[in-house]
């Protein structure tokens, strides 16, 4: 019997390599906050807000936003590390954690992350080599096995294993060690890698060798990447599309090439026009976004940008926008009002074309 999968809209579909490998729906994850002389629950940090998104098999998807708005705990959601709320995953076409589909232990076989403080995500009473072979061995891949594929990665990693291989944590470099988390990484064979704002803590040269090693890797191994950054240029650098988050929801989804040139949301077009430039023409004397995000425990009602957005009108207030989809096939999506032909407000264009 062919194995059936369900696709983005609920529906099924036949297994294919076309197929999204993870799908996700309505991510919900609220911190509670406490106060008072019972130490009870007085409000909550609506962190990740109804969060929904795809990613197919074979590419690259990129996270942007500001500090704070969901990013990193939406990877950790989905490895679970953090337990969510409320919502759905669904890998390769069986649920995770849903009767008759995939345990926690079995997604992390084929999932994996790569985190950004390469010293404290790595065990310092152990040689790396042992860190590597470490999660085979937990998974049943007998010792001798697992130190021979730990070798093996450190040398695809291009770090010789004879020198590098018993060394401590203490003793390598910030971009040997972060080469040493993407080796531990691919030792389970997975088909998915989180990677959590993974060269931002490495100086820029450093930063475009590992890059370029993920690149080579992905090829390697066949990957999938989810790739967390607020580096606009990195991003651009090694995606396929990039999804934007602001205040714990997706404001815009879409190929890198068209959210790049052709952003939908103001909010997208904000984080792109504070790109700094080398050209002394072209810089800007005014920031292109003001303010802070306003606070998750208690975020604006309608759209959540509205209280920083230049366009905001009362809809935005009463409403939250959908995320839509334009284009030719609807795989860019953006979710403004400015992008809703029915949606009153009175700069509403055709979808994609507001300035």
């Amino acid at each position: 019997m062919e194995k059936v999968a369900i696709a983005p809209d609920g529906g099924a579909v036949a297994k294919s390599s076309a197929q999204p490998l993870l799908i996700v729906r309505n991510l919900r994850k609220y911190f509670p906050v406490k106060g008072g002389l019972l130490n009870r629950s007085v409000a909550q940090v609506k962190a990740v807000d109804g969060v929904s998104f795809h990613v197919m098999a074979g590419e690259v998807l990129g996270i942007v936003g500001e500090s704070g708005c969901g990013k990193s705990t939406t990877a950790r959601l989905l490895m679970h590390l953090l337990t969510a709320d409320e919502g759905e995953v669904i890998f390769d076409g069986l649920g995770v954690g849903a009767r008759d589909g995939l345990t926690v232990k079995e997604l992390r076989r084929n999932a994996q992350m790569v985190f950004q403080d390469s010293y404290a995500s790595l065990n310092p009473r152990l040689p790396v080599e042992d860190t590597i072979a470490f999660g085979p061995t937990v998974h049943g891949v007998p010792s001798a096995e697992a130190k021979q594929r730990a070798r093996r990665l450190l040398d695809d990693v291009g770090l010789a294993p004879e020198r590098f291989g018993r060394r401590y944590p203490h003793e390598l470099s910030g971009g040997q060690r972060q080469r040493i988390n993407i080796a531990r990484a691919l030792a389970l064979q997975p088909r998915l890698v989180f990677l959590d704002e993974a060269v931002s803590a490495l100086d820029k040269s450093v930063e475009a060798q590992v890059l370029n090693l993920l690149v080579d890797l992905k090829e390697e191994f066949n990957l999938t990447y989810v790739f967390i950054s607020h580096d606009l240029n990195v991003v651009h650098y090694i995606s396929d599309r990039v999804l934007v988050m602001y205040l714990g929801k997706v404001v815009e989804v879409g190929p890198v090439g068209s959210v790049y040139s052709r952003s939908a949301h103001p909010y997208t077009r904000a984080l792109l026009s504070s790109q700094p430039s080398m050209d002394p023409d072209r810089r800007k004397t005014e920031p292109p976004l003001s303010g802070d995000p306003p606070t998750p425990i208690n975020p604006p009602s309608g759209c959540r940008f509205r209280t920083r957005c230049a366009y905001a009108e009362e809809i935005c207030s009463r409403v939250e926008p959908p995320l839509l989809g334009f284009g030719d096939n609807g795989a860019h999506q953006s979710a403004c009002h400015m992008n809703n032909a029915g949606s009153g407000h009175s700069l509403t264009a055709p979808a994609g074309t507001a300035e």
